[in-house]
């Protein structure tokens, strides 16, 4: 994410939106009654009557300012839809007034205008735009002849697979068996390849599989070892890539811990509930009271509930008597916990009464 533009008067701030993150940090960004600009193409078709039945109409671009009602992010088609009334454009190409939705897209400016920008828009721009710098990493946890992936994004992990090797058990005499495990690790590397500025890779597993694929790839394709270390989980599939999650593995490499860090935390929340502790509280209500009274140490707040302006209110008056706060992404198996919690968590300095 880059900055392109700014203007503190009129409260605008033009964004250069680079990675799928990016986008994910502009649908918490952008909100209903915002007016947002973006260059936009649209078919214009022959108003003269004259127009063949299999004229198509010309593919103009311009720029559109629509004062948007509902933003709309989909991450497994990477696409960010913005809907609302059209304020700006050609009028001999727009119709103002009218009803339209926006994609926003890579590598095209982003304009937002707002009446007012918190601080904590602003601290989720800063933050985009750092983590723009970080490193991806990618986690394999491979168990018998199956392997699972997980790529951490900011908002969440990403999975692919299975790969299913179709390799036989050892009791199980099999023709070139050597030969389908290659081709089960061969599969394996050429997913892994297909990711981009992945610098950092735990290799897992309950099993010696992993130990298997990190001694072949240290012979075929010593580049990927060199960025991976291994690590034992005790299941396989999206348990262990969660297992690996859990235990900061990715933060001791430096790469994008964010995820992990969001996922521990709220396993220590959940722990401090099992333990019934007075040392943890959540719902909105109860957090309120929190807030007020200096009590909170570290607030959880699922990014869904940003817009809120008293969720706003709670987590200035956190920061201002001295707590922490931690914004979890929704997307994630952390989110969906504090989710099922109303939203907001907080691990507490002292039991309120």
């Amino acid at each position: 994410m880059r900055i392109v533009h700014q203007d503190a008067k009129r409260g605008i701030i033009e964004l250069f939106p680079e990675t799928l993150d990016d986008l994910w940090h502009l649908s918490h960004l952008i909100e209903p009654g915002d007016l947002v600009s973006s260059r936009t193409t649209r078919r214009i078709q022959d108003t003269t009557g004259e127009r063949l039945r299999s004229d198509r109409g010309i593919k103009k671009t311009f720029f559109m300012g629509i004062r948007v009602e509902s933003i709309n992010f989909h991450k497994y088609t990477g696409k960010l839809r913005a809907k609302g009334v059209i304020e700006k454009g050609p009028e001999d190409l727009v119709s103002l007034g009218s009803h339209h939705t926006l994609d926003l897209k890579l590598n095209n400016p982003v304009k937002i205008q707002k009446e007012k920008w918190s601080r904590w828009h602003k601290k989720r721009i800063k933050e985009a735009i750092e983590a723009s710098k970080i490193p991806r990493a990618l986690v394999v946890v491979i168990e018998d002849d199956n392997a699972d992936m997980g790529i951490l994004r900011q908002y969440g992990v990403e999975y692919y697979g299975p790969i299913i090797g179709g390799v036989s058990g050892k009791r199980i005499v099999q023709k070139n068996r050597q030969q389908v495990i290659n081709n089960f690790f061969e599969e394996i590397v050429s997913t892994i390849n297909k990711f981009e500025g992945i610098e950092g890779m735990v290799i897992a597993g309950p099993g010696f599989g992993k130990n298997d694929f990190y001694q072949f790839i240290s012979q075929k394709h010593p580049d990927i070892a060199r960025i991976s270390r291994l690590e034992s989980t005790g299941a396989g599939g999206r348990s262990g890539i969660h297992e690996v999650l859990q235990k900061g593995i990715l933060e001791e490499m430096a790469t994008e811990g964010r995820i992990a860090q969001e996922i521990r935390m709220m396993s220590r929340v959940l722990e401090e509930i099992g333990k019934t502790s007075n040392l943890v509280t959540y719902g909105k209500h109860k957090i309120k009271i929190a807030a007020e009274a200096g009590a909170i140490e570290e607030l959880l707040v699922i990014d869904e509930l940003l817009r809120e302006k008293d969720v706003e209110k709670i987590m200035d008056m956190t920061e201002n008597l001295g707590g922490k706060v931690m914004v979890i992404s929704s997307e994630h198996d952390g989110g969906k916990q504090l989710n099922a919690l109303g939203g907001l968590a907080a691990l507490l300095r002292y039991g309120l009464q």
